[in-house]
């Protein structure tokens, strides 16, 4: 054995290589070892001459930059608040071919010996550790013309929101038109909507946390038209490059109310991970609703209500939004509904109905497309004054409607 990697060491020095590069081809044969020290080893057992790094036939310098690679980490990190970090890099192509026609079996690859000897140096420069896992910043060293780049890990809050104000909509409307350039049709400001929930919410954030932009995930979505009260509906708000992560999310969410007052209300503020994102979005949140409804002419409200109280309802996608949703048939389930108040041409209606329940066209009817409904039941055509989600239940994704 040790005559056969004395052999394969003697027609890998053949081309001349530094100590790191040469030591790299056994680094799995001798643990306890850096690479530099493997290939010092080697070639005292060789009887071989030294080779500078500059004359490397294989890195051609590189391994002799290490240092100078750590330098540049550390200046373009020095601006960003983290806890853990991970060095990758990028190394002309040539190297790699280089590296691929000596490598044996017992070889480590230069990049990540360069990963490795980097972060050394790093972390010890800023008390770091490094985190193979989830880092919050890796930075990446592109040696090939000496910059670094970082990906910098965003940061997810999840928090549920009240919507107190009617005509916001859930998250940024971009002109239809100008798709956010900014035209005629939308008075130059490329959206339809001046602000919404997304922006109230994102904008004190984005300051304190310093970062460039952000993504809001919401547990479904009211029409713009709707209040959104009760506990308030889930959301996750995606933070992206932030320069500052340890934030008190309680200081967060007070200034929020204060920026948003009247119109937009957080709480519950915390932060989440990313698959929590997918978990709040395939969620079935059961939610409940108080619909004012009017009507011209006398007609069976109670005895509507209670026809549909328990029942499985048949609704085609709505006229209103069959432009941007795929035309087919749900099947809902009415869990409770009763009437709040009844009076000679209006009534207030309680329903509490499975996720993704069209409440409005429960009521109407919508030509048909939904039945039964209100209206079908009351034998008389009702129209919706005003729609508020007063309350939103934890969410069961693996929740099916039974016989479905």
């Amino acid at each position: 054995m040790l005559k056969d990697l004395q052999e394969i060491a003697r027609k890998i020095a053949e081309y001349k290589l530094c100590d790191a590069c040469l030591g790299r081809q056994f680094a799995k044969v001798e643990h306890g070892l850096t690479n530099v020290e493997r290939g010092r080893k080697i070639r005292q057992i060789l009887n071989l001459d030294r080779v500078d790094y500059k004359d490397c036939w294989l890195c051609e310098g590189l391994m002799g930059e290490i240092e100078k690679f750590a330098e540049l980490v550390v200046e373009e990190l020095k601006e960003y608040d983290f806890k853990t970090f991970l060095i990758g890099c990028k190394v002309d192509e040539e190297i790699l071919m280089k590296e691929r026609r000596i490598e044996t079996e017992y070889s480590e690859s230069i990049k990540r010996e360069l990963n490795r000897e980097i972060g050394k140096i790093v972390s010890k420069k800023l008390n770091k550790p490094a985190d193979f896992k989830s880092p919050d910043i890796v930075a990446i060293v592109n040696t090939i013309y000496d910059f670094v780049e970082l990906d910098i890990r965003p940061i997810f809050i999840y928090g549920r929101y009240k919507k107190l104000k009617r005509g916001i909509p859930q998250t940024k409307w971009y002109c239809r038109k100008c798709r956010g350039r900014g035209c005629e049709y939308c008075n130059y400001k490329g959206k339809m909507y001046e602000e919404s929930v997304e922006e109230l919410i994102s904008k004190k954030a984005l300051e304190m946390f310093d970062a460039k932009d952000e993504e809001f995930h919401g547990a479904g979505r009211e029409d713009i038209d709707v209040l959104m009260l009760g506990n308030g509906r889930p959301f996750i708000l995606e933070i992206k490059e932030p320069r500052k992560r340890n934030i008190k999310l309680d200081e967060l969410q007070k200034l929020i109310n204060e920026y948003a007052k009247g119109k937009v209300e957080v709480s519950d503020l915390r932060y989440a991970s990313r698959h929590e994102i997918e978990k709040i979005k395939s969620a079935k949140y059961p939610k409940i609703y108080r619909v004012k409804i009017r009507f011209e002419e006398n007609g069976k409200i109670n005895e509507a209500v209670n026809a549909l109280r328990g029942k499985i309802i048949s609704q085609r996608t709505p006229k209103r939004v069959a432009h941007r949703r795929v035309d087919k048939i749900r099947y809902k389930k009415i869990l409770d509904i009763y009437v709040e108040d009844l009076k000679m041409n209006e009534a207030t209606i309680i329903v509490k109905a499975e996720a993704g329940t069209y409440i409005k066209e429960l009521v109407t009817g919508d030509d048909g497309r939904t039945t039964p409904s209100l209206s079908e039941l009351a034998g008389v055509k009702l129209e919706v004054e005003s729609l508020d989600v007063i309350g939103i239940e934890e969410g069961d994704e693996n929740e099916k409607v039974e016989g479905v």
